[in-house]
């Protein structure tokens, strides 16, 4: 579990706290996603996450190990592994699977256990293919697939993703997206996904939301989509189908709460016209 205890986090001679006094707990196992616009402090969150900035007051927890600790920062580092949004920054080897070896490596990985986890990663991400291949030749997504792999390879039990599509083509993001929904369901690695991107976060077991560094609002996506003037309030559109399922109940088309998709919208549609026949 990673538990976030009355975080603040502040920069050198910031007049406001990026992230003010935010309390949060991820279960393992569980897919999040953070939405919020730029400078509402979420990706300031997610470095915090695997210590890569410490609290200015407050605390994050990472399976009972403090990020205020210095014994246990690699640890932590170890266990929640980051995804940025350029993968031209994180790829640092010219063939594919040297650089997923590269993170592990560090960790002095035994050579036998290596080559396994290698290659472990990179079916993870369907990348096997492609492990002699030098990353540049590669497309936007694939070269994130990569960077994702090369997390997998160190073994950690949180990924933690700061928009790793927001630099994509819609065919790259789904490639990314596919990946993390996999890593999820059928890997078991809790999911902590820091986007933009409403057709994303409604694919997460739970949603929150930030604006000015605090945490507004937290709760299924069904639950914090339904919300849509607040969201709107905040500057972050809804899904399509839930805003205009919301304008239909308000003239007084009885449709339920919280649709998140076209089959559920036709569906309620449906219901409430043969209920009027």
């Amino acid at each position: 579990m990673i538990e976030i205890k009355n975080l603040v986090y502040s920069y050198e001679e910031a007049v406001k706290s990026a992230v003010d006094d935010v309390s949060l707990s991820i279960e393992k196992g569980e897919f999040i996603a953070v939405l919020g616009h730029n400078g509402s402090g979420k990706s300031t969150l997610a470095k915090c996450l695997n210590g890569l900035f410490r609290p200015t007051s407050g605390d994050v927890i990472v399976d009972g190990m403090n990020t205020k600790e210095d014994e246990d920062i690699w640890k932590i580092r170890a266990r929640a592994g980051m995804v940025f949004q350029n993968p031209d920054n994180q790829i640092v080897a010219t063939v594919v699977e040297e650089d997923v070896a590269f993170g592990a490596e560090n960790l002095a990985v035994e050579q036998s256990e290596l080559r396994q986890r290698v290659d472990d990663a990179l079916a993870a991400v369907e990348m096997t293919e492609y492990k002699d291949d030098q990353p540049h030749k590669l497309s936007g997504g694939q070269k994130q697939r990569v960077a994702i792999a090369g997390i997998l390879a160190m073994n950690p039990d949180y990924i933690i993703l700061d928009e790793p599509t927001a630099m994509l083509d819609p065919v790259g993001r789904q490639e990314v997206m596919n990946t993390i929904l996999r890593l999820n369901k059928e890997e078991g690695k809790t999911i902590i996904l820091i986007t933009h991107f409403m057709n994303e976060a409604v694919q997460a077991d739970r949603v929150a939301v930030m604006e000015e560094g605090k945490l507004i609002l937290e709760g299924p996506p069904r639950d914090v989509f339904n919300q849509v003037d607040t969201m709107k309030s905040l500057g972050l559109d809804v899904p399509q189908v839930t805003e205009l399922a919301a304008r239909l109940k308000a003239v007084g088309v009885p449709l339920p709460d919280g649709i998140l998709d076209r089959e559920e919208f036709v569906d309620a549609l449906c219901r409430a016209s043969a209920s009027e026949m």
